[in-house]
């Protein structure tokens, strides 16, 4: 051989590549387990947004029901107060046609 043959035996060759194969052995399985973590820690995390998804919805439902409660007092409000201000402007004219006749 050339080159790489000079000096190197078959078996310190094969010594040499096998101890390689079993080091990228050894790097693939801590990637797959890096991977595995990535893949938990995702789930973990569209777990998460789900919760908070439910969370922001249940609370919107909420407060659009006191906004509309809300809404609902304002309107029995305002119709009371246009009951009192027709009865004021009712007693108010009573009131003049009264001082006008004496």
């Amino acid at each position: 051989m050339i080159g790489l043959g000079e000096g190197i035996s078959n078996e310190q060759l094969f010594e040499f590549m096998t101890k390689m194969y079993g080091e990228m052995q050894e790097g693939f399985k801590e990637v797959k387990q890096d991977i595995v973590r990535l893949e938990n820690n995702v789930v973990r995390l569209e777990n998460n947004v789900i919760r908070l998804e439910n969370k922001m919805d249940i609370n919107h439902k909420a407060l659009y029901d006191g906004y509309k409660l809300t809404y609902e007092k304002l309107i029995t409000l305002e119709k009371k107060v246009d009951e009192i201000e027709n009865k004021v402007e009712k007693q108010d004219v009573e009131i003049r046609v009264i001082k006008g006749a004496k």
